[in-house]
């Protein structure tokens, strides 16, 4: 399970807002000093809102500041990034390969190339819509007790 730390920004009644700053894979990460990901988190102090179900948990318990942990299963981010990278580079080779064997120029097999990315980026884009509610794909809150409170 991979854990993130955040703050807590809203309570409503069935969940918390989180605000996070996105590092918990980067000691680990074999890119290292060469990942812009972690670059631009360390200079634009770049944050996420995410919604994190409080799981029978009462609201009343955590107010806003207090900072908390989350946890997403690793193999949920190992399968989200083999979708997210895979599928669009499949649909470009695909689209590429197929049109440049039907003895299409270059120009078009650029083109379809282009147009096989997209497809892939557009059913990525669906696929994440389709599955937004699925419990096993959101973080969860990994604190069982009060949060401690932001001095």
């Amino acid at each position: 399970m991979l854990v993130e730390s955040g703050k807590i920004v809203a309570v409503e009644a069935d969940g918390l807002w989180v605000e996070t700053i996105v590092k918990s894979t980067c000691g680990s990460c074999a890119a290292q000093k060469g990942c812009g990901q972690s670059l631009m988190a360390r200079f634009a102090g770049h944050t996420t809102f995410i919604w994190v179900s409080l799981g029978g948990r009462d609201a009343a318990h955590y107010q806003i500041g207090d900072s908390i942990e989350l946890g997403v299963p690793e193999q949920v981010v190992a399968n989200g990034s083999m979708l997210v990278y895979f599928v669009p580079l499949l649909g470009l080779l695909t689209a590429t390969v197929g049109v440049h064997h039907l003895g299409a120029g270059e120009g078009l097999t650029t083109l379809a190339g282009l147009a096989g990315l997209i497809a892939g980026g557009a059913l990525v884009r669906w696929r994440a819509y389709v599955t937004r509610h699925d419990s096993r794909l959101q973080p969860v809150l990994l604190d069982d007790q009060q949060p401690v409170k932001f001095a």
